[in-house]
């Protein structure tokens, strides 16, 4: 997969800057950025090359909310290079979920967890391509907390955009019957197949491709994940509830708070309704049922 870089330039009060990257963030998530780094003058932000829409973002830019803000930007082909390498090095510390799940970085024995006095820790061990793998992120978080209050035992899981393989992962080590995933990567489908031979996962099956892979599952599922941005979740709910059991759940992350009007919105068209939310730093998650 080929990424763009994009360097905004703000040209704003001081005051005004901070604000100013907010909304710009958003409106760049809208046309297809999905990773954003604050500059001293502005943002620098990442877009997949099939999925940046520059009309929606000159549109956006044309008419920002805050007046007598400039913002100008140039676009290039991002280094094709594993932007991580140094922080796949370094490793990273385990990772707690609800005092319940520990994800831990398998490649790096010094950072393995103490469970002894806590034999009902559910242990996953990753070795992680990208952070956003490995429960560092907000949205991981959330969807693993959720999983955690939800009757997962003997049920069929679809995890979309499985990256790592976490929340499938996680899925399975609750009890999943057995759960299929699918990503857009071919790196990340080897990666979360190489992960659950790690975690000993035998009922997992990771697929390549893109929403249009789901068609070719035979079969319905009691429960589907998705954390993905807030464009492509918009694209493929309704690709989403097609192979939903009947009395089946959704769960959604990979957007902000104020995201969630809009995907309720989708949601409530295609006969789905929200159970439950949740917010970490600006970050949602959404629990559908159909």
């Amino acid at each position: 997969m080929k990424y763009l870089v994009a360097t905004f330039t703000i040209e704003t009060t001081a005051d005004l800057m901070q604000a100013s990257q907010d909304l710009l963030a958003d409106g760049a998530a809208e046309a297809g950025f999905e990773s954003f780094e604050e500059t001293e003058n502005g943002l620098e932000a990442y877009v997949q090359k099939e999925l940046f829409d520059k009309e929606m973002l000159d549109a956006y830019i044309a008419d920002f909310p805050i007046g007598d803000t400039k913002i100008t930007y140039e676009v290039k082909d991002a280094e094709d290079k594993d932007w991580n390498q140094e922080w796949e090095e370094q490793g990273f510390e385990p990772i707690y979920v609800d005092n319940q799940v520990v994800i831990y970085d398998a490649k790096h024995p010094e950072f393995y967890p103490d469970t002894s006095n806590r034999p009902d820790m559910i242990e996953i061990g990753i070795e992680a391509k990208l952070a956003f793998g490995t429960g560092n992120h907000e949205t991981t978080r959330m969807i693993i907390s959720q999983l955690l209050h939800m009757p997962i035992r003997t049920k069929r899981i679809l995890d979309c955009g499985t990256g790592t393989g976490i929340l499938a992962l996680t899925c399975s080590k609750l009890g999943a019957k057995d759960v299929v995933g699918y990503d857009i990567d071919e790196w990340s489908v080897e990666n979360a197949k190489h992960n659950a031979v790690l975690n000993g996962v035998t009922n997992m099956e990771v697929l390549f491709g893109n929403s249009q892979v789901i068609n070719h599952i035979s079969g319905v599922f009691d429960l589907v994940l998705a954390n993905i941005n807030r464009n492509i979740l918009l694209d493929d709910m309704r690709a989403f509830r097609s192979v939903m059991n009947i009395g089946g759940t959704l769960v959604l992350s990979g957007f902000y708070e104020e995201d969630i009007p809009v995907l309720l919105e989708k949601a409530e068209d295609l006969g789905m309704h929200e159970i439950n939310r949740q917010i970490d730093n600006n970050w949602a998650c959404l629990v559908l049922g159909s």
